[in-house]
């Protein structure tokens, strides 16, 4: 029971991101584009209902998160936002009328199975409340620099692929920091109640990293495909936070013979998210990216069925 319960928020939570990023990715089509950085980004954003709902789904997925983050190891949590790539591929295809095809649902499953055998053969275990000032500050600065690192190298690139993965993999370390954060801000505020929630530095820190990496992630939407932003933002979330999980919170995974069925598990992973990157769905998502944002006061062209792509 003590891990049903941060499992079942957890998915909650990639369930309600998946949501907000098929309805962010929609608003974020219908701005205009930029070559770099635009911080009138947010403020056009603000004016489509669409983002804004998306929004709303944010917020749910966040308090889901902290409230798995309050109950379980950051090893266990983190992992199952694997999830929200094959979940975001299906919300899209009910939200944009798309089918997915049988080997996307294979894929789908094939995601599921490896995430299972991945963490059941790690068994994370420890659940430390707090972590002392000497562990976050080269936790802090190394994950810092990688992502200043990711973003520079994603302005020296065109819009397409190479930069939307860059800034989603710069994204997925945001969000891992922004998790390891929060979870030492849930345990402060079950402990010390709001005072010490308001006056605790990790408060104001994960907020602080949520809203960069929620800028940059919008600012990935813009860089090129879908399938290229998501599979490094899940993915990346996972890794960095399960670093950060044993090195930050002393959490434990099983080595030995252990190690071969968990590598087993990541390969299926791998396996489905590629898989689904390459569906007629994502296909269509990619081929409306290409055709960049319809003019107001055009019709749009109608959506290419699966058959088409």
């Amino acid at each position: 029971m003590r891990t049903a319960l941060p499992v079942l928020l957890a998915i909650c939570a990639a369930l309600s991101n998946a949501l907000a990023t098929v309805l962010q990715r929609k608003a974020a089509l219908t701005v205009p584009r930029s070559a770099g950085f635009r911080a009138g980004l947010m403020l056009d954003l603000l004016r489509r209902p669409v983002w804004l709902a998306g929004m709303l789904a944010v917020i749910g997925a966040a308090v889901c998160q902290a409230a798995a983050l309050a109950t379980g190891p950051l090893t266990i949590v983190q992992p199952l936002f694997v999830l929200e790539l094959p979940l975001t591929l299906v919300a899209a295809s009910v939200l944009l009328h798309r089918r997915l095809p049988g080997r996307g649902w294979l894929a789908v499953a094939t995601v599921v199975a490896g995430l299972a055998v991945a963490l059941a053969a790690a068994s994370p275990t420890g659940n430390r409340t707090q972590v002392p000032p000497d562990r976050w500050i080269p936790a802090l600065a190394v994950c810092s620099g990688a992502v200043v690192v990711l973003a520079l190298a994603a302005l020296r690139r065109p819009e397409g692929r190479a930069r939307a993965a860059c800034l989603g993999a710069a994204t997925a370390i945001g969000y891992a920091v922004t998790a390891a954060l929060m979870k030492s801000s849930t345990h402060i505020l079950d402990e010390q109640g709001l005072v010490g929630f308001l006056s605790a530095w990790q408060t104001y820190a994960f907020a602080a990293t949520g809203v960069c990496a929620l800028f940059l992630l919008e600012n990935a939407m813009q860089a090129g495909p879908l399938v290229a932003s998501q599979p490094a933002l899940t993915l990346g979330d996972a890794a960095v936070s399960l670093v950060l999980g044993i090195t930050l919170y002393e959490e434990a995974v099983r080595s030995g013979w252990w190690l071969l069925p968990q590598l087993c598990g990541v390969a299926l992973i791998v396996a489905g998210v590629l898989t689904l990157s390459r569906t007629p769905l994502a296909r269509t998502l990619v081929a409306q990216e290409q055709q960049g944002v319809v003019p107001a006061g055009r019709p749009e062209p109608p959506p290419a069925s699966a058959d088409q792509t």
